[in-house]
């Protein structure tokens, strides 16, 4: 844990000198220095007025660089395209075991010819279009607005029935 670096990276950030936050917090600036270079190690009390002068949450000090917020820009999505159809999928964003995607579907395509599983959760919101899903018994016609969600390791199968294009917003948690 780099408590240390994620101050020094939000006081720059913010542009503020350590001079300023020893101002505005009471500490000296010798030893916000040694903060930021993690050469001591600060009470939870002193690290609470820290955040409260950066204005940020306690537990934003303490996240590791990769827990941070993750961003992809729309033209830096990674597209994967697959099957006869060419189906598109995109990831829109991934994180410890949940991914979030959407899915184009041309008409006439499915998952496959028989119900797949595999381990996880998942959650659809229905963007475009109008699709079958199925698992076990249950059986449903879904349109743009609808929303539906199931235990992935049950066989499951989706088909696209429409005439347009069905797109697929897809949230999948497997676990860590």
């Amino acid at each position: 844990m780099d408590i240390g670096a994620n101050i020094r990276e939000i006081r720059k950030q913010k542009k503020l000198t350590i001079t300023q936050i020893a101002d505005g917090t009471g500490l000296s600036k010798g030893f916000l220095s040694n903060v930021e270079n993690n050469k001591t190690s600060p009470s939870v009390e002193t690290l609470n007025s820290i955040a409260k002068f950066l204005n940020v949450p306690l537990p934003y000090l303490f996240l590791e660089k990769n827990e941070r917020m993750k961003v992809v820009r729309k033209q830096e999505r990674e597209i994967t395209t697959f099957g006869k159809y060419q189906s598109k999928v995109e990831l829109l964003a991934s994180y410890e075991g949940l991914r979030m995607m959407i899915a184009e579907l041309p008409p006439g395509m499915s998952t496959g010819d028989d119900a797949h599983a595999h381990q996880g959760k998942e959650c659809h919101v229905i963007l475009q279009g109008k699709i079958l899903a199925q698992q076990g018994e249950d059986m449903v016609i879904l349109e743009e607005g609808d929303s539906f969600s199931w235990c992935a390791s049950v066989p499951h199968y989706v088909k696209n029935i429409g005439d347009q294009t069905a797109q697929v917003l897809i949230a999948v948690y497997t676990g860590l």
